[in-house]
């Protein structure tokens, strides 16, 4: 703004004109402030959702069904057809299967379809701890459905969890409930120390994680299949248990997985080696960043 010096009488003092700077600009800056006004910050919430974090949940949601329908599905097929799919050829789907989800839904979601990876990985700073009830109700319905899917297709309606009349998909303890509880802690363990390793380290070689973890399943299900079911994970025996109501020894296949994929989380990051510091290992949760990184180089 300019203004004018005067004596106090209306006349102008050596007639000096002076701008004054100050005024103007907080001028500008009014003008500024109503024209383009600044947006309010949103403060986190669990319950804001971002565009990309629903895409990594659908993915979840969709990885989670195919992994549970063929899986349970080449259960069912081998007991309502005579056994024609073998226990290595039930192992087989079940380590193809997450091979190829790895693969094609890793680098969107992280590929967990598994309450006990996703709980695992966030009890060790490797995933964002307010994102776990979000991944893990999505993994719950991908189940869910395939189960429900699974149902319809099969006509599985009579009695299954007794197991004398229909084949039940889901997972039951065939002798003692210790005897699953710890077989499941260990083919559990011995799942996430692999996956610790081959998404983790950037020493490993990171193309080859589906492979890796695929494998280890199919080697788990051969062990355990005929002892517990080697369910290995939470979501894989809730869904069925809620579709056919069949909860009879729930229990263990929730918390032994569990305990058994953060304990080997845990001791996987106890015995790696490496001269980076604590901080820099623990900024990054995503499950198979190697892949990108290694892509990129």
């Amino acid at each position: 703004m300019a203004e004018i010096l005067g004596n106090g009488h209306g006349e102008a003092r050596d007639g000096t004109v002076v701008v004054n700077l100050k005024e103007e600009d907080e001028h500008q800056q009014q003008q500024e402030a109503i024209h383009n006004p600044k947006p309010i910050k949103k403060q986190d919430s669990l319950l804001s959702f971002s565009v990309p974090f629903l895409q990594k949940l659908m993915a979840e949601v969709l990885g989670t069904y195919f992994l549970i329908f063929a899986g349970c599905a080449a259960v069912a097929v081998n007991t309502q057809h005579e056994k024609v799919v073998t226990l290595p050829g039930i192992s087989a789907v079940w380590g193809l299967t997450v091979m190829v989800l790895v693969y094609s839904l890793g680098h969107i979601s992280g590929a967990h379809f598994n309450p006990a990876v996703t709980i695992a990985f966030a009890s060790c700073g490797r995933f964002p701890l307010k994102q776990v009830p979000a991944y893990v109700i999505s993994q719950v319905i991908g189940s869910t459905l395939a189960a429900a899917t699974l149902r319809l297709l099969f006509g599985l309606d009579h009695d299954v969890c007794s197991g004398k009349h229909d084949v039940f998909v889901g997972t039951l303890p065939s002798g003692s409930n210790l005897q699953s509880f710890v077989i499941e802690f260990i083919i559990t363990f011995y799942l996430m120390f692999i996956i610790s390793g081959v998404a983790t380290d950037n020493r490993a070689i990171g193309e080859l994680a589906g492979l890796a973890v695929g494998s280890t399943v199919l080697l788990n299900v051969i062990i355990a299949g005929p002892v517990s079911g080697a369910s290995m994970n939470p979501g894989r025996s809730l869904g069925p248990a809620m579709v056919f109501s069949c909860y009879r020894g729930l229990w263990i296949y929730i918390v032994s997985p569990i305990l058994g994929a953060v304990s080997g989380a845990w001791v996987y990051n106890t015995v790696r080696y490496t001269d980076k510091p604590l901080r820099e290992i623990t900024k990054s949760g995503s499950f198979l960043k190697t892949v990108r990184n290694g892509s990129s180089r």
